[in-house]
């Protein structure tokens, strides 16, 4: 990878800084600095997207192929830190940067292997409007970036605005998300494998609801992929 002068010279005037630990990044580093990001925890889900706790989290409710998330999410973790900096402090970039961080980690497992398209979990309008984008799409533009892979944004539509899943139950984030999504169009969907695309999944309920919605079109395979994935 090259750095015009111009770069340089810009990250000189106005350095940028790691996301979990402040301190400055280098020219070559996005969002998280080297040393955070190699001790951010991984999950390894990649090299086993046929059966690991995440994708068992989807079995009996929806039909998947395979599910990975890049890292481990805790309260109050670095990883938490990052995401809720994407999310709630209008850093749409770093949705896109990780993007690209977790399919270039994937491609090397061909965890996009068979996939045809990238479905990005919507955003209900309202929400879309109070914070100005969908970190889903900033991730899936991510992925795009490296492995190519076509975005579909058409396909299906959240229907109505829900109270954030933060604090609920399993039980309460499965009602809290039933029959929230629409199914739009089949056109750009039908037989062909999706792979869904969130930002944290925790109980799955989103995903779920979303993918439930998705199969109603004609001969598809779901899979799932986030950024991360909170256990227990």
């Amino acid at each position: 990878m090259t750095y015009s002068i111009w770069s340089r010279l810009l990250d000189l005037i106005a350095p940028r800084s790691c996301a979990i630990c402040g301190n400055r990044l280098a020219i070559s580093e996005e969002v998280i600095c080297t040393p955070c990001n190699l001790h951010l925890p991984r999950t390894h889900y990649a090299a086993t997207a046929y059966d690991n706790e995440m994708a068992r989290r989807f079995w009996g409710v929806l039909p998947i192929e395979r599910a990975a998330a890049l890292f481990l999410y805790e309260s109050k973790s670095e990883v938490t830190r990052v995401i809720l900096q994407m999310k709630y402090n209008n850093h749409p970039e770093f949705g896109e940067i990780l993007g690209r961080m977790v399919a270039r980690e994937f491609q090397s497992q061909q965890f996009f292997d068979g996939i045809d398209a990238l479905i990005p979990i919507p955003l209900a309008p309202k929400r879309l409007r109070q914070r100005g984008y969908n970190q889903s799409l900033e991730i899936a533009r991510g992925v795009q970036a490296i492995t190519h892979l076509p975005i579909i944004t058409d396909a299906v539509r959240r229907k109505t605005f829900t109270e954030s899943q933060t604090h609920k139950t399993r039980l309460e984030r499965n009602e809290n998300v039933s029959d929230v999504f629409e199914l739009m169009s089949e056109a750009n969907i039908s037989c062909k494998h999706l792979l869904l695309i969130d930002d944290v999944v925790t109980t799955g309920a989103t995903a779920t609801a979303c993918g439930q919605e998705l199969l109603k079109a004609k001969d598809i395979r779901i899979s799932v992929l986030s950024l991360a994935f909170a256990k227990g």
